[in-house]
């Protein structure tokens, strides 16, 4: 719980970043008469947190193989809440000109490299904690903190929405970053009080620590690296498309307005926090590489029916898409993976290892992917062809998975 409840407040710290992106960065620190420029320019400074990510999977993997994880999880946690804070101190372009944007993308690449070793760090804690027979639902309680930490951030911008758009603009969407010190130092508490990876322990006192554990990792684990970035990228791409893109997209385009696309996001985050253990468990009871395919393969068959819906323009249609696949299959490939990822890699590569996987895919697959959507739309008038682009993800995720070795107890 501990490592959830860190989690949770970290991804909180990443995910006001892209709800703002989607929503103010590209009018406060992207002017542009063409609001197409305005959005892709915006949407660009998650992808650049996205590609610091696996410098941080290295870093913070050499060093959470080499020292342990309960430091580097101490360390992220600043790493992530202080540039936070930062960005919602930050003055706009208006004010500083072209330094607003620049000191906007440094921020942003300092939480990338944050959150680069935060993930392995948190979901290891949990799984080599586990007691036989459990590592699927304890690995997906760390996990619960990616959508518990989103429900905080968009239910942040949905109170701050609240406020006329004249001091929404000029104000409000800054509360939910300058909130982040009070999390952090509550995380930090937190955080502070677990012990370290029994794990881990083991194989420091066996003397198999390796003075260069990245280097190690691509001398005798490089394949198992390539098939956990390969099965991350259809359940990343799902991710940046409803929690970012689709947020743009329905403001910009459909003209829907900011709480009703939101609460969309919310309903999503919140029926996912739900199933995330449930699949955990279901993962013990029948194999975590097993639920996660199944998860791949039905994300595959949705994903076109998924934008038909939302090219319906109907709220509850709409719902009814997100909760489906963010809501149930999402999880059913999230919850499983910390235990079936860190079956892959020995405990003295296991952080850089499921790090730097997971963070090649965030990086290019979930990096891209609003980009990605954007352009699609651009050349075809809806988002159908995202469907078709997202199904190719998901297929790319089953292969990858299917070639992984099963999850151990």
């Amino acid at each position: 719980m501990s490592a959830a409840i860190g989690s949770a407040i970290e991804w909180y710290d990443f995910y006001i970043f892209g709800t703002a992106a989607a929503l103010v960065f590209g009018k406060l620190f992207f002017p542009s008469s063409d609001p197409f420029v305005a959005t892709i320019s915006s949407l660009l400074t998650i992808t650049v947190g996205l590609f610091a990510r696996p410098v941080g999977s290295i870093l913070f993997g050499h060093f959470g193989d080499r020292l342990g994880r309960k430091s580097m999880l101490l360390l992220t946690l600043f790493l992530m809440g202080i540039p936070t804070a930062l960005v919602g101190l930050l003055p706009t372009y208006y004010q500083i000109g072209i330094w607003a944007p620049l000191l906007l993308v440094v921020l942003r690449i300092i939480q990338g490299l944050a959150i680069g070793g935060e993930w392995g760090g948190a979901v290891l804690m949990s799984v080599e904690h586990a007691t036989k027979g459990k590592r699927s639902i304890f690995g997906s309680l760390p996990q619960m903190g990616t959508p518990a930490g989103m429900l905080l951030s968009v239910g942040a911008f949905s109170l701050a929405s609240q406020l006329p758009e004249s001091d929404f603009l000029s104000w409000g969407w800054r509360v939910p970053f300058l909130v982040s010190i009070v999390l952090v130092v509550f995380g930090f508490a937190i955080r502070w009080k677990i012990s370290e990876s029994p794990e881990f322990e083991v194989a420091r006192n066996a003397g198999r620590i390796h003075r260069v554990p990245s280097a190690a990792l691509v001398k005798q684990k490089l394949g198992s690296v390539m098939l956990a970035a390969g099965g991350k990228v259809g359940e990343v791409t799902l991710f940046y498309l409803v929690t970012i893109y689709l947020l743009s997209y329905a403001t910009s385009v459909f003209g829907m307005s900011r709480a009703s696309v939101l609460n969309l996001v919310v309903i999503g985050a919140a029926t996912a926090l739900v199933m995330m253990p449930v699949w955990g468990h279901v993962g013990d009871k029948i194999g975590a590489k097993k639920i996660y395919l199944i998860g791949a393969l039905l994300l595959a068959l949705v994903a076109v029916p998924m934008f038909v819906l939302v090219e319906t323009r109907s709220i509850s249609l709409m719902a009814a898409a997100v909760i489906l696949s963010f809501g149930i299959i999402y999880p059913m490939m999230y919850g499983p993976q910390p235990s079936l990822y860190a079956a892959q890699f020995p405990p003295e590569l296991r952080y850089s290892g499921v790090s730097l996987g997971v963070s090649l895919a965030s990086a290019v697959a979930g990096g891209l992917a609003p980009i990605i959507a954007a352009s699609l739309v651009a050349a075809f008038g809806n988002t159908l062809a995202v469907g078709g682009y997202l199904a190719v993800t998901a297929l790319i995720s089953a292969v990858s998975v299917a070639l992984m070795k099963k999850a151990t107890d």
